[in-house]
């Protein structure tokens, strides 16, 4: 039976998913979006009907919590973006943390400092990510709380205009107003939103697409799913 996958989280409309997968792969597997409010409810539907899925907001912690087995950079983020079997039920990975590093290293630059802006599943992986190149990492979001529980120095966005990151890691979701005064002019600044973004085009020194995490997580993802290799160069087109 062909495998069939799918992307759950609320909301999805306008993902670009299923456009990338049909480009990976020439429209050979079936890719669907599952939009839930609860994640129960998408939990049952990929039982029901689907080999693997990508997990996004609201649901990467819920996904954490709910598989089997976890890798080790799912482990280290503390969320979990897509599921697949295994011998032991279902395994949760991370591959947003493959999308950040491979979208800052095609940029060549070297950093050695990180603001990672929000407190969700994907500035879980920013700050993993951020780690692993060697920066010294801040969070800051909404809740002091929510931003001390990802293990950095946390700050309100008033308080990190003051900070001089080389790397700036943005995460919140393109409907929310982006806080003034952030440090962004001296810094290359990767934004994860890529339907609906908010810096492109702003002052910085370097702007990365989310675009670009997009690409390279799904490519590290589709891996996973099929264990064939994805054709990224009609996975770049695609986007």
């Amino acid at each position: 039976m062909t495998r069939r996958f799918a992307l759950i989280g609320h909301p999805v409309a306008g993902s670009l998913s299923p456009r990338m997968m049909a480009a990976a792969y020439g429209g050979r597997y079936r890719y669907d979006l599952l939009d839930f409010e609860r994640f129960e409810d998408a939990w049952q539907a990929f039982r029901e009907g689907y080999y693997g899925i990508n997990v996004t907001a609201p649901f990467k912690r819920d996904a954490f919590a709910r598989v089997d087995v976890l890798s080790e950079k799912a482990r280290a983020t503390g969320a979990v973006n897509l599921v697949v079997p295994c011998a032991e039920g279902f395994m949760g990975y991370n591959t947003d943390v493959d999308g950040v590093l491979l979208a800052l290293r095609e940029t060549g630059d070297a950093f050695s400092s990180a603001l990672v802006v929000g407190t969700g599943g994907a500035a879980r992986a920013a700050v993993h990510a951020a780690r692993f190149l060697g920066c010294e990492v801040s969070v800051c979001g909404r809740s002091l709380e929510k931003a001390s529980a990802l293990g950095c120095p946390a700050f309100s966005f008033g308080e990190a205009r003051s900070l001089k990151p080389d790397l700036v890691i943005y995460t919140l979701p393109g409907r929310a107003e982006v806080p003034e005064g952030l440090p962004f002019a001296d810094a290359t600044v990767l934004e994860a939103e890529y339907r609906i973004p908010r810096l492109e085009g702003g002052a910085c020194r370097r702007y990365v697409s989310g675009r670009r995490w997009m690409l390279w997580q799904a490519a590290a993802g589709y891996r996973l799913f099929t264990d064939e290799e994805p054709d990224v160069e009609e996975m770049l087109r695609a986007l």
